[in-house]
């Protein structure tokens, strides 16, 4: 299939949008109101796209205009105005462009839904722990600086410090649309505060960013579910709530297990449970999804698969790289303290792009 121009695109959607606008009209759309909801839509969808492709070509008539005055013109003044134009007007049209562009990559469902984050310790013992909980704190902070609400939703103390895995939803403005891309394996290469020799050691912990589902979702049904309850236990089996307010809740059909601790109330550990369940669930669904694609487009599209490592952070060379887009920052202080935007900006801006070609590949 041939690969189109993001202006053939631009324009087969403008010529499809003023058919759209004629058919709005006639008596036999009008009068049928399930066929006129589903126009009107489609055609609300593409008047945003079809308004900024206008500008766009405005502005490249104004800026030929600009240029051609900058050459004929005789008049000093005249040619420093035409100047001035010309810059403002190139500024201007480059980010019309990148506008567009944005406008163009179909839009992923879940990316203004809340999220489930789950780490975990991987190889690499004790440091392991220790660099699981750094990146909770790194992924905290960030959220902090986002306005948005971290929530533990259960959490597993490593011996050493740091943590074994945790679970935490993370609510607010888009946070999957900016998160979606930490999913996989993240290695840690440092001297460990144990190191006697002052070697480098090499660790990893695992990273999973889940779309919250809503209840809309999935649909769990009760007579899929054993829900067992127990009493709480904090480190070394210490007792720490003699009632049995801890759940354990497992989905029979595909034998997910989710257990919830952390409340004194029964009520809340169940509540707090059935989230994880059910994002999990939506999780396994996604998979599904993504597995009947192509394996041209999975190719094209990394989908941040879990089992690949993403990302490094070197310690002595104060070095963080992100092997999928060759992206590296001398600045691991500030990535570690949560200053992560340069790092999920450079994620998404990557990846638009690449569903934008993909875009104009399908077309």
């Amino acid at each position: 299939m041939a690969v189109i121009t993001l202006t053939d695109k631009l324009d087969q959607l403008e010529t499809r949008y003023d058919e759209m606008t004629q058919q709005l009209s006639t008596p036999e759309i009008v009068n049928d109101s399930a066929r006129f909801q589903k126009l009107a839509k489609q055609h609300s969808e593409l008047a945003e796209i079809v308004a900024k492709n206008r500008e766009f070509r405005q502005i490249e008539k104004d800026l030929a205009g600009a240029r051609q005055m900058i050459v004929e013109s005789e008049d000093a003044d005249m040619r420093h105005m035409a100047q001035e134009e010309e810059r403002q007007l190139t500024v201007r049209k480059d980010q019309v462009e990148r506008e567009l562009k944005l406008l163009l990559v179909p839009k992923d469902p879940n990316d203004e839904k809340n999220i489930l984050l789950e780490i975990r310790a991987g190889t690499g013992g004790d440091e392991a722990g220790i660099f699981a909980g750094d990146l909770f704190r790194m992924y905290s902070r960030y959220a902090e600086s986002q306005g948005w609400k971290v929530e533990v939703m259960e959490s597993s103390p490593a011996a050493m410090g740091g943590v074994k895995e945790i679970v935490a939803a993370i609510q607010g403005n888009k946070v999957y649309s900016k998160l979606k891309y930490e999913s996989g394996v993240h290695r840690v290469q440092r001297v460990p505060a144990t190191e006697t020799q002052g070697r480098i050691h090499t660790s990893a912990a695992t990273v999973a960013v889940l779309p919250e589902a809503d209840e809309i979702d999935i649909k769990i049904e009760a007579k899929d579910l054993r829900i067992d309850t127990f009493c709480s236990s904090g480190p070394g089996g210490q007792s720490v709530n003699t009632t049995y307010s801890a759940v354990r809740i497992t989905h029979l059909p595909t034998g997910l297990v989710v257990s919830q601790q952390d409340e004194k109330s029964q009520i809340k550990n169940r509540a707090k449970a059935m989230r994880v369940l059910r994002s999990r669930l939506f999780e396994l669904e996604l998979e599904k999804q993504q597995a009947a694609i192509t394996a041209e487009r999975r190719g094209q599209i990394k989908t941040g698969d879990r089992s690949e490592k993403i990302r490094t952070y070197n310690y002595p060379q104060n070095r963080v790289t992100d092997h999928r887009i060759g992206l590296t920052l001398h600045q691991l202080t500030d990535v570690m303290d949560g200053k992560l935007a340069p790092m999920v900006d450079g994620l998404v801006d990557h990846y638009e792009a690449e569903r934008l070609k993909q875009e104009l590949a399908e077309a």
